[in-house]
């Protein structure tokens, strides 16, 4: 039987709460500075290949911007399955435009790496076919050249599995 008279050989006080508490805290604490250090030096801070010339550039990026919205084309980009994509192009009055010289790349959202060309087939009425292996997320960007020298310029996030 256990004597209940003599006093336990240990007992957890205030000040052993306190320095677990204390321990426990500063481990967590330790972590993230580690893990912050890390991420900081790894992360250039630059969004842009060149912010500065990017910047400079910005009065004919919003000139090239409105001259697109008076043009009055919109443009559907869309994943068909995951073997190739298609775009539609359509003018002010919802007719399909044809003839445009198409620049296109796909390029993977969170790296450089893997960027490839589309090349687009017209199939008439403003719609454009290109192959591509598909699997997982895209980011497609393609620039539309009209026979009269319009620019269009869409951007999509294409995901396929």
């Amino acid at each position: 039987m256990t004597d209940l008279t003599q006093p336990p050989r240990f007992t957890i006080k205030g000040r052993h709460v306190l320095v677990a508490f204390v321990l426990f805290f500063g481990l967590i604490a330790a972590v993230d500075a580690v893990f912050i250090t890390l991420a900081y030096r790894t992360f250039s801070g630059q969004v842009a290949k060149n912010p500065y010339e990017a910047g400079l550039l910005y009065d004919r990026t919003l000139a090239e911007r409105a001259a697109q919205a008076e043009l009055g084309w919109t443009a559907t980009l869309a994943a068909v399955g995951d073997r190739s994509v298609e775009l539609v192009v359509v003018d002010r009055a919802g007719k399909g435009v044809d003839g445009l010289t198409l620049d296109a790349t796909l390029k993977r959202p969170a790296t450089e790496a893997g960027a490839r060309v589309l090349r687009f087939t017209a199939r008439g009425e403003g719609r454009y076919v290109a192959d591509a292996d598909l699997f997982g997320a895209w980011d497609a960007i393609v620039v539309a050249t009209g026979p009269n020298g319009e620019r269009f310029a869409t951007e999509r996030r294409l995901v396929a599995s």
